[in-house]
């Protein structure tokens, strides 16, 4: 099999949770781009739509579906629409998370459980969802979970996030385990500081500066330095790979364990 074609998505559906914003943009353009129609989910229909047109204008394929992803009907819905209108999801992202800045003793209950609802909980809810869909379908798919080089070392005032991004490295094994006598892959891509419209201006102040001296590649990474290794997780280039964590992070976490 020619190289060009181990990475084709072509005939495939994906489902990509927080499609909205940051790198679930990204992920779902280079979805499109290698061939797959793309269901795009976030709480913010405006956003994707604007995603979705210009997945459209370059000649993919997408329908923009408005949920949250705490919301189980709303979860039930995303996925009916999308069998409906694309084909049964083959491929899911599970991007949607949330950030927060807090000192453990000053960590609230809510926020706490909004941290870990919507990076961990949800990751597992739509995992289940997708597998029960492909199970009852008889077909093989891949379940790609966006975790973070803070699921491998944790720094002060982000311990609900570090901990739901170190919980889906371990539901990533643990899925990975169950679902692979069906056909279904289930990896993770951990990455490290990638620059985005949302972290942009504090990347460039005195605390990015910072950042920087602990990255060994010497920069920060680029939403496309995922491109690779989203493709490698989702098509048949990937075809043997399951239950792992892939880290992208410019050799951080490798100096931080030297």
């Amino acid at each position: 099999m020619a190289a060009a074609e181990l990475f084709s998505l072509e005939g495939r559906v994906a489902l990509v949770t927080g499609a909205s914003s940051g790198l679930g943009v990204r992920f779902a353009e280079v979805l499109a781009e290698a061939g797959a129609a793309v269901a795009l989910v976030a709480r913010r229909r405006e956003r994707l739509e604007a995603v979705r047109s210009r997945i459209a204008a370059a000649g993919g394929r997408a329908i923009a579906i408005a949920a949250d992803v705490l919301d189980r009907a709303a979860m039930t819905r995303a996925f009916d629409q999308a069998q409906a209108e694309l084909g049964t999801v083959d491929i899911l992202i599970n991007n949607a998370g949330v950030v927060h800045a807090d000192r453990v003793v000053d960590l609230a209950e809510a926020e706490w459980r909004r941290v870990l609802g919507t990076n961990l909980d949800a990751a597992l809810y739509w995992s289940q969802e997708v597998a029960r869909r492909l199970m009852a379908a008889q077909k093989g798919g891949a379940i790609v979970n966006i975790s973070s080089i803070l699921g491998l070392g944790v720094r002060k005032g982000v311990a609900a996030y570090a901990v739901s991004k170190a919980g889906i490295i371990q539901l990533t094994r643990a899925l990975g385990l169950e679902l692979a006598s069906r056909g279904i892959r289930v990896n993770a891509i951990a990455p490290g500081w990638i620059v985005t419209d949302l972290n942009r201006d504090y990347l460039a102040s005195e605390h990015g500066a910072l950042i920087l001296k602990n990255i060994p590649l010497g920069r920060f990474g680029e939403t496309h330095d995922l491109d690779g290794t989203l493709l490698l997780l989702c098509s048949d280039a990937g075809r043997f790979i399951t239950g792992t964590t892939i880290v992208v992070d410019g050799g951080q976490v490798t100096g931080m364990r030297g």
